[in-house]
């Protein structure tokens, strides 16, 4: 089968690479009006998101409890005492900026397309996974922020919690809201028109991207980072992948869950999303000049988790599959993948042999 080509990926390096040409436009005081512009956008992407998330299906679908209590356990808790741990662990061997942006992309929602996308492709339980999707998404809105809050408040990389309390309510809340009260009569139109809405959507977010890393480069930010900070980030991102698909499948196993709402629990629990993910960064971390760098670890692990997603996906479609590779989900097999990462990870922070 042909490898299909994720163009919102390619346009979000595409947007990054844009920004390292010409950052003055899309910079602070640029002839773009960021401190507007990003305002109207973050605001357009999440009155379309109120406008296509089903928030009937949160009164449909909440009796699998066990399932959603795995999915957003592992979103709100789960991942972000790691992100703790890594914040903590790296101390001294990575850019402050970094390490907020890794503690960053653990705090943020799940997924929606993509988690009930590939959830559908290893045939499990899809109308679980809207729900999982649709819940974390809501919730995100007010934990991440949160988290933030309580935890990188004291790095001075996030602005005072009441400011970011009032733009939320002002630019993230209302706009969801009035999508979603603007359903009865706009969903049919919302579902025909996906397609141009999906693309207006992700423009917005890559206008987000652009803006960001503007402010990056034209303040040298990106001067202190190089080649080895960005494979750390490759290798932690890998990790964390391969750590929570065990962690959720092991967790759903031990629930006693079928097949189905294992896949829901994988696909929903260990993905994260760049969509809402980018505009919320706008709103907590405001004009910070290192927000570029703090998304970079967002959208390497967006790439990474499709890419392992979607070989994930396709292999537990197969029934033959499991009967020829059982060792695959266990939990030795990932354990033992992530320590390797783990090795590989301090080896690189090692001093050079020979100087």
């Amino acid at each position: 089968m042909k490898p299909r080509v994720d163009w919102f990926q390619v346009g979000l390096f595409g947007a990054m690479a844009l920004a390292w040409l010409a950052p003055a436009p899309g910079a602070a005081g640029g002839w773009l009006r960021p401190e507007v512009l990003t305002k109207a956008a973050v605001s357009l992407v999440f009155l379309l998101h109120g406008l296509r998330l089903p928030f009937d299906t949160l009164r449909s679908g909440a009796l699998n409890w066990r399932l959603h209590a795995i999915v957003q356990g592992t979103t709100f808790l789960i991942f972000p005492l790691i992100g703790i741990l890594l914040f903590v662990a790296l101390d001294g061997s990575m850019a402050p900026e970094l390490r907020a942006g890794l503690f960053y992309l653990c705090v943020v929602p799940s997924t929606v397309s993509s988690s009930i996308s590939l959830t559908a492709v290893a045939r499990g339980n899809v109308g679980a996974a809207v729900f999982n999707a649709t819940l974390s998404n809501l919730a995100g809105v007010l934990l991440t922020p949160l988290w933030i809050a309580l935890f990188l408040a004291t790095t001075g990389a996030t602005r005072p919690l009441g400011p970011v309390v009032i733009d939320l309510a002002r630019w993230l809340l209302l706009p969801l809201a009035l999508g979603q009260a603007l359903r009865p009569w706009f969903s049919a139109w919302a579902s025909r028109q996906r397609v141009p809405l999906g693309v207006v959507d992700r423009g917005a977010v890559l206008l987000l991207v652009y803006t960001s890393f503007c402010d990056s480069f034209a303040g040298g930010v990106w001067s202190r980072q190089g080649a080895p900070a960005l494979a750390a980030v490759i290798l932690l991102s890998v990790g964390l992948i391969a750590l929570l698909t065990w962690f959720t499948r092991s967790a759903a196993r031990r629930a006693g869950l079928g097949h189905e709402d294992q896949m829901a629990a994988v696909f929903c629990g260990s993905q994260k999303t760049i969509a809402a993910g980018v505009p919320m960064a706008k709103v907590i971390f405001g004009s910070h000049p290192a927000l570029g760098v703090m998304l970079l670890p967002l959208m390497v692990y967006h790439g990474l988790q499709l890419l392992a997603g979607g070989w994930l996906a396709q292999r537990w479609s197969d029934p033959i599959f499991p009967i020829n590779f059982p060792w695959f989900g266990s939990s030795d097999y990932w354990k033992g993948q992530v320590d390797m990462l783990v090795e590989q990870t301090e080896a690189m922070q090692a001093k050079p042999l020979v100087v």
